[in-house]
């Protein structure tokens, strides 16, 4: 177990594990609503077994090199979270991602832990190109790909089946040579 800080505030980013399924069924539990207006990840952890399963699958993308899943904890509590919905070593690239309840939002956390996340994968696992997907609706994930320095790539129009409706998702993504630069401006 590690806990890496994110700064002075309290904030660390801390792998989540299946042990840690109570917790993050609370944190969902928590802010339902507000992240479920997005992404699908607040329907699918909706009682304990089914957010063990969700934080076991993560475990096992990470035993096959292929996904992880962190917790962002402020003072203690999980707020959020970042991860690597997919990660090809093979091939370079990965997706990262992320999630705030709302009295989070606005602290620069997920800013925060994504950078760590892609200096990881960047300067220790060799990727070459970090994507991030979001909804166009989504402005603060939006906000957050750019503030990264990341490229906006274009919208995969109707791809997106969330809770009946079909959305539309903006792609973004840097690519390792971007990062290295922009990370020093």
């Amino acid at each position: 177990m590690f806990a890496k800080s994110l700064g002075d505030d309290g904030a660390e980013l801390r792998p989540l594990e299946p042990w840690n399924a109570e917790e993050y069924l609370a944190h969902i539990d928590r802010s339902r609503a507000y992240i479920g207006r997005f992404i699908a990840l607040a329907d699918v952890a909706t009682d304990l077994p089914s957010a063990r399963a969700f934080l076991q699958a993560y475990a096992d993308k990470q035993a096959a090199d292929s996904g992880r899943i962190y917790g962002i904890h402020l003072d203690g509590t999980l707020v959020g979270g970042v991860l690597f919905r997919t990660f090809d070593a093979a091939a370079g690239t990965c997706e990262v991602g992320c999630w705030l309840e709302e009295s989070a939002v606005g602290r620069g956390l997920v800013f925060r832990a994504i950078r760590v996340l892609v200096d990881w994968a960047v300067d220790v696992r060799g990727i070459h190109r970090v994507e991030w997907r979001a909804d166009t609706g989504n402005t603060a994930s939006l906000k957050a790909a750019e503030r990264l320095g990341m490229t906006r790539e274009g919208v995969l129009r109707g791809s997106s089946l969330h809770r009946g409706t079909r959305r539309d998702i903006e792609v973004w993504s840097v690519l390792a040579p971007e990062w290295r630069k922009h990370r020093h401006e």
